[in-house]
């Protein structure tokens, strides 16, 4: 279970590099002769140089790595980059790098880097909030906070025709508890997966918080899914709120995202308006959409309440499905 005290931007791939540079450098400084110049040269394949800006480039995309693991990583990258430059060198002989389909695909990726980078840079211009903003977040956002719970829930997952959701949720009511639910399933013989694990309320979906916030400990909730059902029991919870000042980096790091978000979207907006954009083909229909805003997924309705169950009846098993319910504030 994540706390917001364990929750940091990733920063760490700097230092990393910082420090791999510094010491390829005091190597070079100490293996060379004082007439000769340092050198940013980790390894020389043939005729060509794989530098050590290029392991820093591949250590950076690395999360989570420890100080103590930056030699052997820088090592292994450098090992790495070795095979990637005598296929890359075996291509050209080959004329690989001809090839229609990888002449594409270069292109495709180079279109994507130079976006993503326009993007990113877009980005930067989002200011930091105020104290205040910060403050105002805070009081608005109690769930998160002040209020803060952890909820000990059990999922059920069912498969069944979706004409059979609404008997089942009779059936749910009707139960004096989930395992009384349970072995009615395996009496018919109804395919399930039941799971039970710890959350936060900020591990939970955020438009969904509000429902789990009210809920009481062995209330529980049904809801439809494109195979079947889902069902979300709270065995337990307890308190655990966060105070402003632990929580003021975590706020400051979400808004500064949203407003990152926002900024690109906007651009983005901006740009598709004043643009000249014909869809052709079978892509015509797109043209019917409002310049500028993409077809938007339709928001899963919150579970529907059903009744309040016994939570000791729930079965210890594993975690809750991470894919159902562990979304939280978009942090990494």
């Amino acid at each position: 279970m994540n706390d917001w005290s364990q929750v940091s931007l990733p920063r760490f791939g700097r230092v990393v590099a910082l420090t791999v540079v510094a010491g390829f450098a005091l190597a070079a400084c100490g293996d060379k002769k004082e007439d000769k110049p340092a050198t940013q040269t980790a390894a020389k394949v043939n005729k060509e140089e794989i530098t050590v800006h290029q392991i820093n480039a591949v250590l950076q995309q690395q999360r989570n790595l420890k100080p103590e693991q930056a030699e052997a990583a820088s090592k292994a990258v450098l090992e790495r980059l070795i095979d990637q430059e005598l296929s890359v060198q075996k291509a050209g002989e080959l004329k690989i790098d001809r090839d229609a389909r990888v002449v594409q695909q270069l292109d495709a990726a180079r279109r994507e880097i130079i976006a993503r980078a326009y993007l990113q840079k877009l980005g930067e211009g989002a200011g930091k909030p105020t104290p205040e903003e910060i403050k105002k977040y805070y009081d608005e956002n109690p769930n998160l906070f002040s209020a803060r719970r952890l909820y000990q829930l059990q999922e059920i997952v069912i498969e069944a025709d979706p004409s059979v959701v609404a008997q089942l949720t009779e059936k749910l009511r009707a139960s004096k508890g989930t395992a009384e639910f349970i072995e009615y399933l395996k009496t018919q013989q109804i395919k399930y997966t039941a799971n039970q694990g710890v959350r936060g309320a900020e591990q939970l979906p955020m438009a969904s918080l509000g429902t789990f916030a009210a809920m009481k400990d062995g209330d529980a909730r049904i809801s439809n899914t494109p195979t079947g059902a889902q069902v979300l029991a709270l065995v337990g919870s307890r308190s655990q709120p966060v105070d402003l000042e632990r929580a003021r980096p975590v706020i400051e790091a979400f808004l500064v995202n949203e407003r990152r978000r926002k900024i690109i979207a906007d651009d983005l907006k901006a740009m598709r308006a004043a643009a000249s954009i014909q869809y052709v083909g079978k892509y015509a229909s797109a043209a019917s959409a409002p310049a500028g805003e993409a077809p938007k997924a339709a928001e899963a309705a919150a579970p529907a309440p059903v009744t309040v169950l016994d939570p000791a009846s729930a079965p210890a098993s594993s975690a809750v499905d991470t894919g159902t319910i562990n979304k939280g504030l978009g942090l990494k």
